[in-house]
């Protein structure tokens, strides 16, 4: 069997405080292979970020991080690479899309001259007019319409779908065989936000891209991920293939999570459902003939 894309093992990381370094993660270990969807599952502060910055080789000594364990993408050792080598696998061989598009691109170059950055990094001889034909092409393909119009815009020109279309297309221009997808969407509405995740989706797979996709929405994690992994504290509490994780959940922690899930029918947060006579009332009471029945 070939090696995963991704293997991480009883990954540790620390800051250095006044009082003495602080621990955050306590043991991370989880595997993607080849083109598989893998879910980082947990709440705020849980762990999900970090973990995606340390594969990335992000967080170095000089901020404070103090990082142990295994790390490895392809069978090659990452702690034992230098920096040198870990800065050209970013953007090549593993790519990140941020939770923010409008923060992640930079408002005072356009589109096309930060995509040609991206592509220079798989392809350092490239021209400017292979760069920009290429560049039309993947924005094309995340359907985007005028591609050549959004190639000589800037971010703030642009819609936040439109930004967030454009991170994928960047994140998986060099065809990567990793990409770490940090809460894609979350800053969007939810039909954008919908329709940007099911593109991604058929992207990846018709690139055969292995996901590590970071996310506290379990409905967008149920339908985009193989497996999941749940963290709380720093630490994986549960793990499992999807489908057999939402319907029988083993661990208090995952439970939690799914029970916090608003549903539409059948029991749904039945605390609300109970107050909201109570509380259109008084509305009505004042005559407000729009919340009447």
């Amino acid at each position: 069997m070939s090696a995963p894309t991704l293997k991480i093992d009883d990954l540790k990381l620390a800051f250095r405080a006044y009082g003495g370094p602080v621990e955050v993660l306590h043991g991370i270990s989880l595997h993607i292979d080849k083109g598989e969807r893998v879910a980082l599952v947990g709440e705020s502060g849980s762990g999900k970020s970090v973990t995606a910055r340390i594969v990335l080789g992000m967080l170095q000594a000089r901020d404070g991080a103090m990082v142990s364990g295994g790390l490895s993408f392809e069978g090659q050792d990452l702690m034992a690479m230098k920096a040198r080598e870990r800065h050209r696998l970013r953007g090549t061989r593993m790519s990140m899309i941020f939770q923010d598009p409008t923060s992640s691109l930079n408002p005072v170059y356009t589109i096309a001259a930060q995509f040609t950055e991206v592509l220079a990094r798989a392809n350092p001889g490239i021209g400017k007019a292979a760069a920009r034909a290429k560049a039309a092409a993947a924005l094309a393909e995340v359907a985007i319409p005028e591609p050549e119009r959004v190639l000589d815009s800037y971010a703030f020109q642009l819609s936040g779908g439109m930004n967030q279309r454009v991170m994928i297309a960047m994140a998986l221009a060099n065809n990567p065989t990793l990409l770490l997808a940090d809460e894609p969407g979350t800053a969007l509405d939810v039909t954008v936000q919908a329709q940007t995740l099911a593109l991604m989706s058929a992207l990846v797979e018709s690139h055969h891209t292995a996901v590590l996709f970071i996310s506290h929405n379990l409905g967008v994690v149920r339908e985009f991920a193989d497996r999941v992994y749940v963290i709380y504290k720093g630490r994986i509490v549960e793990q499992g293939p999807t489908q057999a994780l939402f319907e029988d959940p083993r661990h208090p922690y995952t439970r939690a999570l799914l029970s916090a899930v608003p549903r539409l029918t059948g029991g749904g947060i039945p605390d609300i459902q109970d107050d909201s006579e109570a509380f259109l009332a008084p509305l009505v009471a004042h005559g407000e003939g729009r919340f009447r029945a």
